[in-house]
């Protein structure tokens, strides 16, 4: 399980907060801390190769990239559009994580 486990619901379009957010969780990753970002809703367009800087530096720097799977379909986005190491996720593993102890969780 994740140390970290940040939400962000809205994508790069929404202006400056979702990339600052984003930033933050690779700031938590190159400090050592085992790091998740869940996109969700309209963020889900951040998983899409070359959307959203902020989202390639997290995730090479090592953080766990999931991906809200309805809200992916829900926008007819392919899977095999998603970034490298970019993982659909199902609202059962999402709460798994949201209920385990060792779990921060911040939503944006």
């Amino acid at each position: 399980m994740p140390e970290h486990l940040l939400i962000e619901s809205e994508g790069p379009a929404y202006g400056p907060g979702a990339t600052r957010f984003v930033t933050d969780a690779a700031h938590l990753v190159r400090a050592g801390a085992t790091t998740a970002l869940l996109l969700v809703d309209n963020a889900v367009f951040a998983a899409l190769p070359g959307a959203c800087d902020e989202v390639a530096d997290f995730t090479g720097s090592g953080g766990e990239l999931l991906v809200d799977a309805y809200a992916f379909h829900q926008r007819a986005l392919a899977p095999d559009h998603l970034l490298p190491g970019a993982r659909l996720v199902e609202m059962d593993e999402v709460a798994a994580l949201l209920l385990d102890h060792g779990t921060r969780v911040v939503w944006h």
